[in-house]
């Protein structure tokens, strides 16, 4: 039964929920990338997929537009998946369970794959009218966006013809943007040795935290776990000996860290116990109603020989994690209040034989994100870690001269009677690795009001989403 069959706009939420029935995280795209195929396919539509799986699909122009330059659509396949720790949510091969809340659409458990489903919905949407006038329209859907930009880093534009590029990737509807922060990831692996302790084990677990977006919501200083548990750890070698066994905590460097899960072993637990209670206190008085479902549960495991980091391994760790940066370097000195440079480790994973960090970076400032990496090969080195930086991506540079953004801010103005704010976003956007490929882009970015992204609390407003379709629309008759 449709959840979605009777919200406005229909024409777009009938896309967005049939997309929302097709697993679709990053790496696994082929099922969504397909029914775009297909899609295309019945409609009689130029479509070509590569071997990535992303799909370019062409439409003429309208009567009257015939002739007119084609205007690029832009969005990504995928999305991040996250849940609640008691969902039993399969993202491999479940559909999302769409739900309508206080003029919000949202998921039962899990994100909900706006970010970026409704700009498919919506560019789909466009595709199928008849009576919608529009130039001729290039919809470029890219794949692996929300880890590396593979599809984008890897997609052959040459087909398209239009320079002036619509990406629908932003989740303020009354905020254009123009240019964003380019990034890398980080990757750090530091050995560890094992020996067998005999005593009691103890799993500690940092949950409740609200997560969220690692660039745009990285200036809102919401808990991390993966630095929570290092800073736990560290207090507690003061308290009494212990002996680590691991430390895990997130799956994905973009999204900042719900929950870290710590295993210790220790001849007394007790003062161990006391003291853990004495850091979730302290925690809650620290970061207040910004985490208002932080706790930290110890439970008590059984007596065992435990294979336990060395003392010399468990320092290191421990030292990496109280010691590595996170959050908010510094803000932008031209644009008050936008962050410029930031970085988030977002994964920890503990594997017999080492310890595994992973971070991403960003800045608008390529010179900020080199000092990153010396910042890190430092660190690394003084705890005798092995490194490597990848997916690395440029930023999108603001242009002064641009064609397609007085045409948006036009239609902007006709539907919502005034000009939205134009800036940059500290967050990754395709925008800068396509025009890589193509540099005559000309691009835009805008998209609804979305809350939550990347986390179990994703919401997309609904009026919003009506709204930024108007628009949409009021921009595709515009371009003639």
């Amino acid at each position: 039964m449709s959840v979605l069959g009777q919200t406005e706009p229909k024409e777009v939420f009938r896309f967005f929920e049939e997309i929302s029935q097709i697993p679709r995280g990053t790496y696994n795209t082929k099922a969504v990338s397909d029914y775009c195929v297909n899609f295309a396919k019945e409609r009689g539509l130029e479509v070509i997929q590569d071997e990535w799986n992303n799909v370019i699909m062409k439409k003429n122009g309208t009567a009257g537009y015939e002739n007119s330059e084609p205007v690029i659509l832009q969005g990504h396949l995928d999305m991040v998946c996250e849940k609640t720790a008691d969902s039993d949510h399969d993202f491999m091969k479940d559909p999302i369970k769409l739900m309508v809340e206080d003029g919000y659409v949202t998921a039962d458990g899990t994100t909900l794959g706006a970010d970026n489903g409704i700009a498919v919905a919506m560019v789909l949407a466009l595709l199928d009218s008849d009576t919608i006038p529009h130039p001729p329209i290039e919809a470029v859907f890219t794949v692996d966006e929300e880890v590396g930009m593979n599809g984008a880093m890897n997609i052959d534009l040459s087909p398209l013809k239009g320079t002036m590029l619509i990406n629908l990737d932003s989740e303020e509807e009354d905020v254009l943007t123009a240019g964003c922060a380019g990034g890398f990831r980080f990757v750090c692996q530091i050995p560890v040795e094992r020996e067998v302790m005999s005593g009691k084990g103890a799993e500690i677990e940092i949950c409740g935290l609200r997560g969220g977006h690692s660039g745009v919501e990285i200036h809102k200083q919401r808990g991390n776990a993966n630095k929570l548990a290092g800073r736990l750890l560290c207090h507690l070698r003061h308290v009494a000996e212990y002996a680590l066994v691991e430390t895990n905590g997130g799956s994905k460097d973009n999204v900042i860290t719900l929950a870290n899960k710590i295993k210790i072993a220790a001849k007394d637990l007790a003062p161990l116990k006391a003291a853990v209670a004495e850091m979730e206190a302290a925690w809650k008085v620290e970061f207040g109603a910004d985490e208002p479902g932080l706790a930290v549960k110890f439970t008590e495991l059984e007596d065992a020989d435990y294979q336990v980091m060395t003392e010399a391994s468990a320092k290191k760790v421990i030292a990496f994690l109280v010691n590595c940066p996170n959050g908010v370097d510094e803000y932008n000195r031209s644009l008050p209040g936008l962050v410029e440079t930031s970085d988030n480790l977002g994964v920890t994973e503990t594997e017999e034989g080492c310890v595994r960090f992973m971070f991403l970076t960003r800045s608008g400032t390529a010179s900020k994100l080199e000092e990153f990496k010396e910042k890190y090969r430092c660190l690394a080195n003084l705890v005798g870690g092995s490194y490597e930086f990848n997916s690395e991506y440029p930023g999108w540079m603001f242009k002064e001269q641009s064609k397609i953004r007085p045409i948006v801010l036009d239609a902007f103005e006709h539907i919502y009677g005034k000009r939205p704010e134009v800036t940059t976003i500290h967050a990754g956007l395709e925008c800068g690795l396509l025009s890589g490929h193509k540099p005559e882009l000309d691009c835009i970015s805008f998209g609804p009001n979305m809350i939550g992204v990347h986390s179990v609390e994703e919401r997309l407003e609904i009026a919003s989403a009506a709204r930024i379709w108007e628009a949409l629309k009021e921009i595709m008759k515009q371009c003639k």
